[in-house]
């Protein structure tokens, strides 16, 4: 079997490694010329956890992790007004990681049978209902059983074949931005946790790194979803006037191509598939930095979708299974990310005292609980997800359907 997969991130290697674990020939097409570098600090738990300890990536995940015992949220003058222990949130073990960092894990051990081209990109796609002609924008073509498309929120696939953005994107309010810098005095402040601005309308935070490497990450509310040309000038405006160690962020922010900056938004779809196209990750069910989870659930839902290619009857099955298991488990977290939307950057004085009690009566027994279900929803088992019915709980695949 012969599967085109456009997008080498999270979803897109993930779905290439099992793919090619299980005897398939995969062609993971990039449009970006190299991989990138820019992203932010990620929770990382839930069903992805279960599916890189499947895949035996668990050790070269720890090694990359970032300790974060605390996150404080912190006035203009750097005093701590709330703060929450993000391991008493999480479902199960929790390792906190730079998104490009996972991203150079998979990368690194994709099997080398994996075709892996950059600044590639699909510019028509053609099904014949047994198969696919992807044509790209060097004007070659590519003949395959299947196209996958884990090519993000703002996917290629998912327009050529699905239709325009607009039809699926739901904007949630927010832009969000992120970069890296090194800066020994906002290292010293923030080791050993995180650290946020307790502020209305827009955020600051910050995680030390290595040696005093530090990473920013901005969230602030705005009505008007388009990007700006310029992100630097943007973070800049959006966050101007914020106190403690914000305006030497600033001043370090570097220039526009090392800033991650993008919507806070949603893609909901009715369908998932179409013929022999389907779409996996951020591209057909993207849950919002509000939500978390969307590395997780990208690299899990990577991992059943090979699953079902490899114990199904036919491609066709497949996917109608995989769509079958997985769009309950996605859905379930978008409605929690859009339901918490509003209390993720309160936007009046009255709501960030209510998050600042909120967070202190979280220590509370029980009431952590009701806390962990509001901000993380249902737990989620891949392992009980990818074995509906068949009685068997090994995270195991055999051999592609045809």
């Amino acid at each position: 079997m012969k599967v085109v997969i456009c997008g080498a991130g999270i979803t897109g290697l993930t779905l290439a490694s099992r793919i090619a674990a299980l005897g398939g020939e995969v062609v993971l097409l990039e449009r970006a010329p190299a991989p990138r570098q820019q992203g932010y600090m990620i929770d990382f738990f839930g069903p992805g956890y279960e599916a890189i300890e499947a895949m035996g990536l668990l050790p070269s995940i720890e090694a990359i992790a970032h300790p974060v015992a605390e996150a404080s949220f912190v006035d203009g003058r750097g005093r701590r007004r709330a703060s929450l222990r993000p391991a008493r949130f999480a479902d199960g073990a929790l390792l906190h990681l730079m998104r490009p960092d996972l991203e150079r894990v998979l990368r690194e051990h994709l099997p080398p049978v994996v075709d892996l081209r950059y600044g590639t990109s699909p510019v028509a796609v053609a099904d014949h209902g047994d198969g696919v002609r992807v044509t790209l924008d060097d004007g070659t073509g590519l003949d395959a059983d299947l196209l996958a498309g884990t090519d993000g929120v703002h996917s290629t696939v998912r327009r050529l074949v699905f239709g325009h953005e607009e039809r699926f994107l739901r904007y949630l309010g927010f832009h969000t931005a992120a970069f890296s810098f090194d800066s020994p005095r906002i290292h010293a402040a923030v080791q050993g946790g995180a650290c946020l601005t307790d502020t209305i309308g827009r955020q600051m935070g910050f995680y030390a790194l290595g040696e005093d490497r530090v990473v920013a990450f901005g969230v602030h509310r705005t009505p008007d979803p388009a990007l700006p040309e310029d992100p630097r000038t943007a973070v800049l405006d959006a966050y101007r006037g914020l106190g403690w160690v914000v305006p030497e962020a600033l001043d370090r922010c570097p220039p526009s191509p090392e800033i991650y900056y993008d919507q806070v938004a949603q893609i909901v779809m009715p369908r998932w598939r179409q013929g022999r196209v389907v779409l996996a990750g951020d591209a057909c069910y993207a849950v919002s930095l509000v939500a978390g989870q969307g590395a997780s659930l990208g690299i899990a839902g990577a991992y059943l979708l090979a699953d079902q290619l490899a114990r199904t009857r036919s491609v066709e099955h497949a996917l109608a299974r995989y769509e079958t298991l997985w769009r309950p488990v996605a859905e379930e977290k978008q409605r929690v990310g859009r339901s918490g939307a509003g209390r993720f950057v309160p936007a009046t004085e009255l709501g960030l005292r209510v998050r600042r009690s909120v967070l202190r009566m979280s220590r509370l027994p029980l009431f952590d609980r009701y806390v962990t279900a509001t901000l993380t929803g249902k737990s989620t088992s891949l392992s009980a997800t990818l074995h509906q019915g068949d009685g068997s709980r090994q995270l195991i695949g055999t051999e592609l359907a045809r």
